[in-house]
């Protein structure tokens, strides 16, 4: 397929090659969207004409803004902060029929009309399994891929479901010409396709102006009453809580009703964070120099890890079990943490954009001869 070639003006003799991209973006949570709301709008400054496949969380997100056609994706059901594995299998096996059919519209819409030339995708396997289909080069820019082609410390309890994890991310892009990891821990690399980068941040939470309130915020996904009931016990603290969507104050704790500005406020001017082990809000809160306790979700090994990576990089505290203890040592040990935290590297996404454009340079010539590299190694 011909690439297509547009001039900048009578005035300069130089040309713009614009790279035809379907960006695959898991709609699994917010931060997968979040992550590539920062990477599309670099490449759309950049010239290139984009094609979105998302699903549920990341369809609502980017579609306002964006050219995204829905797809069907894959869903963990969780209860009390752990994962339901038969409500996963049920709830996902409902939606196999919609699967297929948005299958043929994706191969329709984004393949056989759109004819890309090369294909990213933030852990959204239908994409990645098309790349392969078609011949396209696959970049993955994510950062499941540093449990599958980075090197990092692991309690010897986690070792099986370390390799059980790595095997679900071959299952889920099994092919990727070249990863581009994002991470807050930085191991050795397995091999010479995969590059670490520190983590992509909504251009909002890096425009923060950080302070250091009275309150704790908490933020659950998921209903999580038992953990708040603990909380009540804290009687001298003060806790803002999202995820319930009630606006009410309960004692201790004071629920605010689901706002992207209130919420970037809250994080802006608190003195702690208490969330899940999600890496988006972790890396945020890194940024702004906000201790975490972070409460893995039970059958979630990448929650397990960054919870880990957090607790050895003294940044805040592994509260796996999520009991009265870990809360309290957690508050009493936010000095040495903030101590910490003053000498977080922090940093923006010049490094990731310089290698992402130098992968699509020149309709997309290194990222084709990474393919062929590939391909050759067979």
């Amino acid at each position: 397929m011909g690439l297509p070639v547009f001039s900048r003006g009578a005035e300069d003799s130089s040309v713009l090659v614009v790279v035809r991209i379907v960006y695959g973006v898991s709609g699994e949570g917010s931060g997968h969207s979040s992550r590539a709301r920062v990477v599309l709008e670099h490449l759309l400054a950049s010239g290139h004409e984009i094609k979105v496949v998302s699903y549920d969380q990341g369809y609502a997100n980017l579609s306002p803004d964006f050219d995204v056609v829905e797809t069907e994706g894959l869903h963990i059901a969780t209860s009390e902060n752990r994962v339901s594995v038969v409500k996963t299998f049920t709830e996902n096996l409902s939606r196999l029929s919609d699967g297929i059919r948005r299958l043929k519209e994706v191969r329709a819409q984004c393949f056989r009309e759109f004819r890309p030339h090369a294909v990213l995708t933030d852990f959204e396997p239908m994409t990645a399994y098309l790349a392969d289909h078609y011949d396209l080069p696959l970049v993955s820019i994510d950062n499941q891929h540093r449990m599958r082609y980075m090197a990092y410390p692991k309690p010897a309890h986690l070792a099986k479901d370390a390799l059980v994890t790595e095997t679900v991310i071959r299952a889920m892009v099994p092919r990727p010409d070249v990863s581009l990891v994002t991470t807050f821990f930085f191991g050795e690399v397995k091999n010479e396709r995969t590059f670490l980068f520190p983590p992509i941040l909504r251009r909002e939470v890096r425009e923060l102006a950080p302070e250091r309130g009275e309150h704790v915020l908490v933020y659950f996904t998921q209903a999580f009453d038992s953990f708040l009931d603990l909380l009540r016990g804290f009687e001298r603290e003060r806790f803002v809580v999202y995820g319930y969507d009630r606006a009410e104050t309960d004692g201790n704790l004071a629920f605010e009703r689901k706002s992207r500005a209130g919420f970037l406020e809250h994080l802006r001017t608190a003195k702690a964070v208490v969330a899940t082990a999600g890496f988006t809000l972790i890396t945020e809160s890194l940024q702004l120099g906000k201790p975490y306790l972070a409460l893995p979700m039970a059958g979630q090994f990448e929650q397990e890890l960054n919870a880990h990576l957090l607790d050895e990089g003294g940044y805040g505290k592994n509260g796996r079990g999520g009991g009265a203890e870990a809360v309290g040592d957690f508050l009493y040990r936010l000095p040495a943490y903030e101590e910490r935290l003053a000498g977080y590297p922090r940093s923006d996404d010049a490094a990731l954009f310089a290698k992402l454009d130098e992968l699509l340079d020149d309709g997309a010539r290194e990222a084709l001869a990474s393919r062929a590299r590939r391909e050759a190694r067979k």
